[in-house]
């Protein structure tokens, strides 16, 4: 079975990616986290973000385009990446998550995949 694990930080927590002394402490856990993962041959695919003020958010109310720049102003977390793992049920991905370094200083969501719909 396929799931998401969708990887929330704090913006303090995305900081540290820039920061010169808290950068490589940062991205060691990360890098370990992926190494593991990687090495079990769970991961499907997956990608991390760049940090939020690169996002673009679009908005039709009434038929109109709003666009905004950056993330959701009152946002306390954002989305930092994710991965779709292929694991044998929800316990095994909840054993994926708990490893996640995003669990320390934010949350790791996990959500079934939704299979395709049925060609006709």
């Amino acid at each position: 079975m396929q799931y998401m694990l969708i990887f929330h930080e704090s913006t303090n927590e995305i900081a540290r990616r820039e920061s010169p002394k808290e950068a490589p402490a940062y991205w060691g856990a990360w890098n370990a986290y992926i190494k593991e993962l990687s090495e079990s041959g769970v991961i499907v695919s997956g990608n991390g973000l760049q940090a939020p003020h690169t996002a673009t958010s679009v908005r039709v109310t009434d038929g109109k385009r709003h666009v905004q720049d950056g993330p959701l102003p009152d946002a306390k977390e954002h989305l930092g990446g994710y991965f779709i793992v292929e694991v044998s049920d929800l316990d095994v991905a909840l054993e994926w998550a708990t490893k996640s370094p995003s669990t320390k200083a934010g949350r790791t969501e996990v959500r079934p995949v939704l299979p395709p719909p049925p060609r006709d």
